[in-house]
C-alpha cells in the first residue's frame, strides 16, 4: 500500500515538464509584481487605482494564476520603470 507522499511524488512526477515551467514563470512573475509593489509602498488598492485597474485584477496578477499578455507585461514594466521579465538572447 502506498502512503500520501508516494503518491504525492507519483502524481507529480507524472506532470510534464512544461507544466511545470509554466507554473514557476507564473510565481516569478506574481513574485516580481509584488516585489515591485511593495518597493513602492503600494497595496492593492491603490497600485490598482494607480493603473486604472480594479483590486480584483491585481489580486489575480499576484495569485500566480493570471495568463498575462506582452501588452500587460509591457505596461507594468513602464509603469515600475524595470522590467518584470527578461528574455535571453
Amino acid at each position: 500500500m502506498k502512503t500520501a507522499f508516494e503518491e504525492y511524488n507519483h502524481i507529480v512526477a507524472s506532470i510534464p515538464a512544461v507544466i511545470h515551467k509554466e507554473v514557476d514563470m507564473e510565481m516569478a512573475i506574481s513574485n516580481r509584481i509584488y516585489e515591485l509593489m511593495t518597493q513602492k509602498g503600494l497595496s492593492k488598492a491603490e497600485f490598482a487605482r494607480s493603473l486604472g485597474k480594479r483590486p480584483c485584477e491585481v489580486t489575480k496578477w499576484l495569485s500566480s494564476q493570471h495568463n498575462f499578455t506582452l501588452s500587460t507585461l509591457a505596461m507594468l514594466s513602464t509603469f515600475f520603470g524595470q522590467p518584470i521579465i527578461t528574455v535571453g538572447q
